[in-house]
């Protein structure tokens, strides 16, 4: 059996830090580096920027990942690494062309090879008409206009990848592609997997879902970051996948940050639907999982199992919904809470004559007593609206921004924004579903052969997520309480998909796994969150991690990119349930 496959990721988004790609190239040996570029808030911002010129769109693809691979590419060539990355976002063919003219400058003997097929917007019309792209979450039918699409992808799987390293490329371009793609592509190709060798892939998946990421893996966005002594610039991950499916996790030596049961526990909470984990190649079982420190940052990783893909694989869609705006506000010193009534009294005085279509106020903290500064007795204020059209924003923005020298004593504004009040696009983020037998999943080689990619073998109709069993303890069992903030015994992690936010949060240690099974109910969940009646919370125990994931549907309406909420995708949602104070048995706080 071949050794494990060295994989390490230089990007969780796109204009992710710069340096990383060098890192991986220069530092500790690996195998494979893989880069991923097409977050979904990113690509809505980048989609943003087509919205009146959508033959522009197609051509676009990453700068910034030929920025940082042009210098490197003679260690490339001089290692023997193979490079993955979806920087090809809308024009894979481009940045691989691209890529080409700079190898050939070198004189160096790479070879570069690009997916295509996710690219449906052309095909949105029929593929409507075909009763495709509901909405994944509500099997709602996609209600806009074909014309006025401004991109839809397909999430393509691995094998593209698979093949393009088997025909002998060592740089490998693709457009949107699931995210574990980078890294199952990869595996497969190390180990000669076949398709159905479902554990195996499920386990390269979740080592994928792991390190997509990047540090997020090695203590970036971890609750637990004071425990880490070096947390400035945690250093990005490195997966070692071995050929049964097992891996490790583990990151450079010299780099910041730390691999521990717990950071790897924070990324396999993150952004999961529940117990089955829909990808193009595979269904994995997050349940089945089980971690171990294995040395000094180093997690080994076991037990993945996997079944049947899904007939069908999620489609991107994006559209443009009216525009949007907000302008920053700062009520200062005393009378606060007056101060924000005539802020809000002003907003809707505004929105007389210029009627948006959603106004939302958000008041960030309170002052300090007796403060030492002018900044400790301020109080941030963001007042956001959307409207179809986009003068009735900027009238808005700059109706409310005239009242300044009639308005609460102190009144001053983000001086930037007064100038740039105009509104922007408000891109609306459509998670369909498409047959993964309708895609058209190509290889093109660089010595000009174009190969098809057939789907799995095998596939299934996926009937929704299985229920986890609660448990019946009552938490009143465990004994006398404390009423400590929530985060004294618990981790959490939050994240998007579409309009749903996933909460994961499990316990910090072992011992607290079942009372916190028994204290975190969806309706527990739904009254120290103050989560809206019409909000559906799902419930699912992940016993292997202490865990419960939770999904919160409809928590962002109408999608991550388009709401007017402040923490537009919930970055910081678990951070306020971890500050929340809850009775907790004083024998587990000991």
């Amino acid at each position: 059996m071949a050794r494990p496959v060295r994989i390490a990721n230089f990007s969780g988004a796109m204009g992710d830090r710069f340096s990383a790609f060098e890192e991986a190239v220069q530092g500790d040996p690996v195998d494979v580096v893989i880069g991923d570029s097409m977050a979904e808030i990113t690509m809505s911002m980048v989609v943003a920027g087509f919205h009146d010129n959508p033959e522009g769109r197609r051509r676009f693809f990453s700068e910034f990942f030929l920025r940082q691979l042009r210098p490197q590419l003679p260690a490339i060539a001089e290692k023997g690494i193979k490079v993955v990355t979806n920087a090809g976002i809308y024009n894979p063919a481009g940045l691989a062309e691209a890529i080409r003219t700079e190898i050939a400058a070198l004189g160096l003997p790479l070879k570069v090879a690009y997916v295509t097929g996710d690219d449906l917007t052309d095909a949105a019309k029929d593929l409507i008409a075909d009763g495709q792209l509901k909405n994944m979450d509500t099997g709602a039918t996609l209600d806009v206009d074909p014309a006025e699409l401004l991109a839809v992808n397909a999430y393509l799987g691995g094998w593209g990848i698979k093949t393009a390293l088997d025909e002998g490329a060592d740089i490998v371009v693709t457009g949107r592609v699931a995210d574990a793609s980078l890294v199952t592509g990869p595996a497969a190709w190390w180990h000669g997997w076949q398709r159905t060798d479902l554990d195996r892939i499920a386990g390269a998946t979740a080592a994928a879902h792991i390190i997509e990421c990047g540090p997020q893996a090695t203590g970036g966005n971890f609750a637990g970051f004071t425990g880490i002594d070096d947390n400035t610039l945690p250093g990005f991950p490195i997966a070692e996948v071995a050929g049964d499916g097992s891996f490790v996790i583990t990151k450079r030596a010299g780099d910041g940050g730390a691999v521990t049961v717990d950071t790897v526990t924070a990324q396999l909470m993150y952004e999961v639907q529940g117990p089955r984990y829909l990808n193009p190649d595979v269904t994995w079982h997050t349940d089945s999982i089980e971690l171990a420190q294995d040395g000094p940052d180093r997690v080994r990783v076991t037990g993945a199992r996997g079944s049947a893909a899904s007939e069908t694989t999620k489609a991107g869609v994006n559209f443009q919904r009216g525009y949007r705006g907000a302008v920053w506000l700062f009520p200062t010193g005393l009378d606060i809470d007056a101060k924000i009534d005539v802020l809000k009294a002003q907003a809707e005085r505004a929105r007389q004559d210029n009627p948006v279509d959603e106004l939302r106020f958000f008041v960030c903290g309170q002052p300090v007593p007796d403060p030492k500064d002018q900044w400790q007795a301020t109080v941030a204020v963001q007042v956001a609206v959307a409207a179809a059209e986009q003068k009735t924003v900027s009238g808005f923005l700059n109706q409310l921004n005239s009242y300044g020298l009639g308005s609460i004593p102190g009144f001053y504004v983000d001086i930037t924004q007064i100038y740039a009040a105009t509104g922007q696009p408000r891109i609306d983020y459509w998670p369909g579903l498409v047959r993964q037998a309708d895609l058209h999943h190509q290889v093109h080689l660089p010595d000009g052969r174009v190969l098809d990619i057939a789907p799995p073998p095998e596939l299934t109709h996926f009937t929704g997520q299985p229920e986890t069993p609660s448990s019946t303890t009552d938490p009143a069992s465990f004994g006398p309480t404390e009423t400590v903030p929530f985060g004294r015994i618990v981790y959490a992690r939050t994240g998007d998909k579409g309009a749903n936010a996933n909460l994961g949060v499990w316990s910090r240690n072992e011992a607290a796994w079942p009372w916190l099974a028994a204290f975190l109910t969806a309706d527990r969940l739904r009254e120290l969150l103050g989560c809206p009646d019409d909000v559906v919370i799902e419930r699912y125990e992940q016993p292997n991690l202490h865990g419960i994931s939770f999904v919160l549907r409809g928590y962002f309406p109408p999608s991550g990119s388009a709401n007017l909420a402040l923490d537009q995708i919930g970055k910081s949602l678990g951070e306020f349930l971890r500050a929340r104070h809850v009775d907790v048995p004083t024998a587990l706080l000991s």
